[in-house]
């Protein structure tokens, strides 16, 4: 038998672990799968014939490995700063290594090495990155071999709830690891260029600076900017394009309101709170505000944030109980961000039956002979439930389907890589139309730029 090694074994890993088992008998794979927990991973598997569990700690140099060694091919789904220990183990014993994450400045470092012994290390092959790469590629290329000449490029990727389980007034349920949304946009200013000039949106600003957005049947979303959009101009071959953004989409209010705890510094994860385990939900939201003998929490948090009390956004904040003196998060030394994502979660935890939401949208504005021309691409898929998410399935699958790819020799060119060749994408698409995972393309007006986000 073929084996299959998946380090790493979390939320987004349930539609990955059941394709590869589905596949197991006709493909002649075991699957072992290793993860310093396995509760969660062996009620998904139930006992499987084809799959083994292995209690494992990446920083455990000797079995991490032998686990390397003895597989036929690998697959990580650790957080994102511990593939390159899995990777440089890859190398050594020549095995190929694919990852759904971004690829890292040390990860880039090993291409010449991985080329030259002929395996491929394919990243970015989730939902954002990777689904975003193979339907922007595709079209982009179809474009170019037209004649076509590219002129601007936007996409747009949101996990959300689905309308029917939508039951808070923030129209959002965590459907990824929470602490990266509350921490999401910093680190870095947002770049992207807008009609050949180029454009920078810092931390503080990142939320009130939106573009909306309507997908037919699903209603208006909105969009702030990803941290980078410029990278990925030479990796998509737009050296002469003049508009390249990328952004993260929510329902019409969310950034408001979310700007609101930037502003007041509830998301900053850079130092731990005093006492912080005694400190109650509202002693917490008052630590962020000026001091007045005479004025409640309620009214200092107003105050501060120039909010009417019959304004809508009052009551989403109402509505997460901030002012609660009862509750704690009981976490000791503890970031502001840290005691944030234990309020939110409280609030917007999927339920068991909740399904979440995929949404993407591309906007592909180019010139053809002497005129203009723009696709609207769009796509939403939804989850079956706590488990198996829209999430889960948009980053399982093509991963799933780039291993089996792989290890059946139908992906072969060498090297640290992106799914961005014809090779890689078309036959991942093709498939992921099974699934119900797949494009709405319309011919619209060609737009230019949207001055909402100038």
């Amino acid at each position: 038998m073929r084996h299959i090694l998946i380090i790493g074994s979390g939320k987004s890993t349930s539609y990955l672990i059941w394709y590869l088992l589905d596949k197991s008998e006709a493909e002649n794979i075991h699957l072992t799968i290793a993860d310093i927990t396995l509760d969660y991973v062996k009620k998904r598997t139930k006992n499987h014939a084809n799959v083994s569990t292995i209690k494992f700690d990446i920083f455990d140099d000797i079995s991490r490995k032998k686990l390397i060694k003895n597989a036929d091919i690998i697959i990580s789904m650790l957080p994102a700063r511990f593939h390159i220990k899995v990777a440089k183990d890859c190398l050594k014993f020549g095995k190929n290594l694919i990852t759904a994450s971004y690829i890292s400045e040390e990860l880039q470092a090993l291409n010449e090495a991985v080329t030259e012994k002929g395996l491929v290390f394919m990243n970015e092959i989730g939902v954002d990155p990777g689904i975003d790469h193979m339907s922007a590629m595709q079209v982009i290329n179809r474009i170019r071999s037209k004649g076509g000449k590219m002129i601007l490029f936007e996409s747009f990727t949101g996990g959300l709830v689905a309308p029917e389980n939508d039951t808070n007034l923030w129209n959002y349920k965590f459907t990824w690891n929470p602490r990266n949304v509350v921490v999401s946009g910093q680190g870095g200013t947002a770049k992207f260029l807008q009609e050949n000039t180029f454009k920078y949106i810092p931390y503080h600003r990142l939320f009130r600076r939106t573009e909306f957005l309507e997908i037919e049947g699903y209603g208006q979303f909105e969009a702030y900017a990803n941290r980078d959009s410029l990278k990925y101009q030479s990796v998509y071959g737009l050296d002469s394009i003049k508009t390249l953004y990328r952004g993260t989409m929510r329902r019409v209010g969310f950034s408001r309101a979310w700007n609101m705890f930037v502003q007041l510094g509830m998301t900053d994860d850079s130092y731990i709170m005093e006492d912080s385990e005694h400190l109650s939900y509202r002693d917490f939201v008052n630590a962020f505000l000026p001091y007045s003998p005479s004025d409640s929490v309620e009214i200092k948090f107003r105050h501060q944030l120039k909010i009417d009390q019959d304004d809508v956004v009052w009551n989403k904040f109402l509505e997460l109980d901030l002012f609660n003196p009862n509750k704690k998060a009981n976490l000791k030394k503890a970031t502001p961000a840290q005691i944030l994502q234990h309020i939110l979660m409280a609030n917007w935890t999927l339920a068991e039956k909740d399904k979440d939401m995929i949404v993407m949208y591309h906007k592909f504005g180019y010139e053809l002979d002497g005129k203009t021309h723009q696709i609207d691409a769009t796509m939403v898929t939804k989850g079956e439930d706590q488990i198996y998410t829209a999430m889960a399935k948009t980053v399982g699958l093509p991963v799933a389907i780039a291993t089996l790819a792989i290890l059946n020799k139908h992906i072969t060119t060498p090297g640290v890589q992106r799914p961005i060749t014809k090779e890689v994408y078309s036959p991942i698409l093709k498939e992921l139309e099974n699934f119900d995972i797949k494009f709405t393309e319309k011919e619209v007006p060609y737009l230019g730029y949207n001055p909402l986000i100038l």
